[in-house]
């Protein structure tokens, strides 16, 4: 059999392109939402119970507001971004990558939902604030198993998935061991960096998804364009 090589055409190009766009943006998106997180509880306090989730929204509403926003834009564009990696170790990692991949999307998927449910945390906090009734609301919430299923999703993807999708790009060498790094930064720095560790370490990981980005790119320009798409041609041999 004699196989004539793909030639990327317009579709492919434009998803290629768009995926690597995602990484370019969507983890700024996470440095926004942290950055806002840890401006709010500069004071002290933590989100971690119903009342201090109340207190925190209560004190910083607008901030609160824009912060969640900021977050569900960037799990919406992490979807893309994340096959874009995906796609780059598709042959030299390919399990690693599609555990790492499977788990971050999971996660994040997870967490657009837990971030807009926050929106509810903060109407209670602009209406009354942590009031006893408030707080039975939220813990109530917090502690039924509909909440409590996706976060953990949330932070086996988010710590664990990023952790792998970062190692599967580096044992892959589809970007630099640095570039890798700093994507495995992030869940490193979440769990032992407080407010602002995960600042930086959105930060890294942003870094390190940009240079993801421009692998992709650089992967395409490797093949010639046309107009039209074509697909793999096998041509049987006599």
């Amino acid at each position: 059999m004699i196989v004539t090589p793909v030639i990327e055409g317009r579709t492919i190009r434009t998803r290629r392109i768009g995926q690597a766009l995602a990484l370019f943006t969507a983890p700024w998106a996470f440095v926004i939402a942290n950055a806002t997180d840890a401006w709010s509880r500069r004071g002290g306090g933590s989100d971690e119970t119903a009342k201090g989730a109340l207190e925190i929204s209560a004190a910083h509403p607008l901030v609160d507001k824009w912060g969640t926003l900021a977050a569900m834009v960037g799990c919406i564009l992490l979807i893309p971004a994340v096959l874009g990696a995906m796609s780059l170790v598709r042959v030299s990692a390919a399990r690693l990558g599609l555990v790492g991949g499977v788990l971050v999307i999971a996660g994040y998927v997870c967490y657009f939902g837990l971030c807009f449910q926050g929106f509810a945390t903060i109407a209670m906090a602009e209406h009354g604030g942590a009031t006893p009734d408030h707080i039975a609301v939220q813990n109530l919430t917090m502690n039924q198993g509909f909440f409590i299923g996706p976060a953990l999703v949330f932070v086996i993807g988010n710590l664990v998935g990023t952790f792998l999708l970062g190692l599967a790009l580096i044992r892959g060498r589809a970007v630099t061991r640095w570039a890798g790094l700093c994507i495995i930064a992030w869940p490193v720095l979440h769990i032992l960096g407080g407010s602002w560790g995960e600042v930086a370490g959105a930060v890294l990981e942003a870094v390190g998804l940009a240079v993801v980005g421009a692998r992709l790119l650089e992967a395409g320009e490797q093949t010639p364009l046309v107009d039209s798409d074509q697909v793999l041609v096998t041509t049987p041999t006599v």
